[in-house]
Order: structure tokens, then C-alpha cells, then sequence
């Protein structure tokens, strides 16, 4: 009876391919469980998957520069991942198996909180540092003189979730100007402006950003200002975008005022008693040791607005990135409060006469107003010394 069964149940496996090839899977891993384990724990060992922006990003740029940097075989090893957007890389950051650390813009927390109201989304991510800023850049025709007057207009806001379309509707709401969204991607949006089908483009990018080499002033088009709203001042910055960022469509004597955000480097608030704290850990330990490499020339030019100790606005700093300044440098953690040293306030307030002369700032700033352009300045400031 035994022998019978053990027949029927042979017949049927060999009479059924699927069921056949799972029991030879299923030796194969049991023969080759101990290597398969070994060669998992050593290419596993101190990987870090970082989810960035799409291609041609700064964030993406600025991720493979971590990689050449940073990796060292069995110590850290950098994965870059290309992101689907600021709101799914926030997702990606909580609940992707695999993603560690991801590089969004400091508004996206502003954005959750319109869009549903959390407010505890800041309590479960953490930043590791304040990267670069990125300009927001308001490309419209020609007949278009002001933000204003693109009241009712066609304006491209990117793709629906990118990191452009989320400040662009910030922006605007910001100065209450009720305008016809479009969401086209980038490369697309400028096109559809030189033909004249929409009237103006919003990409929000680091300049001098790539994306507007295929235009020039030929095209019949220009940057707009953007002005700095009182809506704004909680997370954005004055910047200005001039002829040495843009040749092509800025004027030589020309200052186009507009405003930035800042890119951060966002984790997990991962309980420090876990694996994966201890992982990040390991990362913020190697980039913190070594960052004065992404400050030399042939990595992004971004890296040199970095300051290790600026904070940034409604964002909580990952504890083993606090402790580590705390240790090992806490001069940065007072950089944005301290009182300047007599050579760095000429400086200061050489940048200051800059910022008025192009119509940034007015003659008395807020305290908050101040840090956030002293924060911007140590950012001119390294740019001094290219």
C-alpha cells in the first residue's frame, strides 16, 4: 500500500514539470545554504542604499559622489537608487526594504502636512545633514514680466509628486497667485514653451542646472523673479541667479531674485539598539571623517554650500550625526548663533550689501532672516575660495 502511494506521488511529480522543479530548487538551497549565507553576509556588510533623484539630478550626482568617496570593501559601500519623486522617496525612506538613507527637499514635511494634515511624519524621519540648496527657476515667454502676470496662464509644474511640482504649488500658493497647472517633465515643458503652448515652466533644480542648456533668450524667454513671501521664510532662502550661472539667459548686468530650498539628507529614526542604526551609524561616521573630500574640485560644486552644522527648520537631526559633532567637532553645532569674528562680519556684511543691491533683502531682517542668510553666506563664503 506504502510502495502504491509513494508511485502515484512519483507519477504526479514527474507528470507535473512546476511541482517537480520546486522539490529540485528546494535541494539545490539545501545543498548550497552555507556558502549562499557567507556571500550574503560579506556583499551585504556596510551597504547603504541611498535613494536620490531621477537622472541628470544634483541629488543623484551628489549621491555617486558618496559611492567613489566613501565605498571601502567590507566597511561601507554606497548604493545609489534613482527615486520616483520626493513623496514616493519618503515612502521608500519608512517602508523599502533596502533604502536607508534618502536625499529629499527640507519643504516635503510642509507638503505632507497640507496635503493630509500629519504632523507626525518629522517624529519618524530624521535628517543627517543639510546638503545644497536649489533654486527655484520660473521660466516664462517673453510678454511675461512678473510672477503676477502669469495669473490664469498654462505653467508647467512638473510631474505630478516630483520634487518641482510640490515647491512649485508651494510657491505659488505662497504669493496667492491662482494660475492653470500643467505636469509635464522637464525636457518636455521646455519644449512645449519655445512653440508657445504653455507660458511658463517652474523646475526647481541647483544651479547652474544642466536642464537649460537646450534654451537660450533666442527662444524667446526668461527667468521671472520669485519674491521672498512671508510664507515662505520658515524653509526657504533669498538666492540670486545671475549671468555666470546662466550666459544664455541672463544678462550680463541682469540679477534675477528668486528663492531655494534646501536638499537633506533623510533617515529613519531607527531605535539605536537596532542593526540598522548601527549601520547608518557606520555611514555618518565615514561621511562626516571624510567630507572635506567633496569639497575639492572634480566632485559636484554643490558640496562646497555644505556646512555640516546647519540645521534646518521643523526637521529633528538623527541622533548618531548629533553625537558625532557633539564628540568630535562642536564648533558646527554653534556656526548658525555665534558671534562672527571681526574679519568674518566685513565679510558678512560685504555678502549683506551684495543681497541689497540685487533687491534680496531690506534694510532691517528679522533675527530669523539673519540665519537664514548667514547660513546661505557660509555657502558664498566657500565659493570665495574655488
Amino acid at each position: 500500500m506504502v510502495w502504491g502511494l509513494m508511485r502515484i506521488t512519483a507519477v504526479a511529480v514527474l507528470a507535473n514539470p512546476f511541482m517537480l522543479s520546486q522539490i529540485l530548487s528546494k535541494e539545490a538551497d539545501a545543498q548550497q545554504v552555507a556558502p549562499r549565507s557567507a556571500g550574503a553576509l560579506r556583499a551585504n556588510s556596510g551597504v547603504v542604499g541611498i535613494m536620490s533623484g531621477e537622472l541628470g539630478s544634483t541629488s543623484l550626482a551628489m549621491t555617486n559622489d558618496l559611492a567613489q568617496v566613501l565605498d571601502r570593501p567590507g566597511h561601507v559601500r554606497i548604493v545609489p537608487m534613482l527615486g520616483r519623486g520626493p513623496e514616493q522617496s519618503i515612502r521608500d525612506i519608512l517602508y523599502l526594504r533596502g533604502t536607508d538613507l534618502g536625499i529629499v527637499r527640507s519643504d516635503i514635511l510642509n507638503h505632507f502636512k497640507n496635503q493630509s494634515g500629519t504632523t507626525s511624519l518629522g517624529e519618524r524621519l530624521h535628517f543627517i545633514a543639510k546638503l545644497h540648496n536649489e533654486e527655484v527657476h520660473v521660466l516664462s515667454r517673453m510678454k511675461y514680466l512678473c510672477l503676477d502676470d502669469l495669473k490664469d496662464k498654462r505653467v508647467n509644474f512638473g510631474i505630478k509628486g516630483s520634487g518641482s511640482n510640490i515647491t512649485a504649488s508651494l510657491v505659488f500658493e505662497a504669493h496667492k497667485i491662482k494660475v492653470k497647472p500643467v505636469y509635464y517633465d522637464q525636457a518636455v515643458a521646455l519644449q512645449k514653451l519655445k512653440n508657445g503652448e504653455i507660458d511658463a515652466a517652474v523646475i526647481v533644480s541647483g544651479k547652474p542646472s544642466p536642464i537649460f542648456n537646450s534654451i537660450k533668450y533666442t527662444d524667446r524667454v526668461h527667468f521671472l523673479d520669485v519674491g521672498f513671501a512671508q510664507a515662505l521664510k520658515s524653509v526657504y532662502v533669498p538666492a540670486v541667479m545671475s549671468f555666470d550661472d546662466y550666459p544664455d539667459l541672463v544678462s550680463r548686468n541682469e540679477k534675477v531674485k528668486t528663492v531655494s530650498v534646501s536638499a537633506v539628507m533623510a533617515v529613519y529614526n531607527w531605535n539605536p539598539a537596532t542593526d540598522r542604526y548601527r549601520k547608518v551609524s557606520r555611514f555618518v561616521d565615514s561621511f562626516f571623517k571624510n567630507f572635506d573630500k567633496f569639497k575639492v574640485r572634480g566632485r559636484h560644486a554643490k558640496w562646497r554650500e555644505v556646512n555640516l552644522g546647519d540645521d534646518v527648520p521643523g526637521w529633528s537631526r538623527f541622533s548618531a550625526a548629533r553625537n558625532w559633532i557633539r564628540k568630535n567637532k562642536p564648533e558646527l553645532l554653534a556656526t548658525a548663533t555665534a558671534k562672527p569674528k571681526k574679519n568674518v562680519k566685513t565679510a558678512f556684511q560685504e555678502f549683506l550689501k551684495q543681497q541689497a543691491a540685487a533687491g534680496v533683502t531690506k534694510k532691517k531682517l528679522t533675527p530669523q532672516e539673519q540665519e537664514s542668510l548667514f547660513n546661505q553666506f557660509v555657502g558664498w563664503m566657500n565659493k570665495q575660495d574655488q
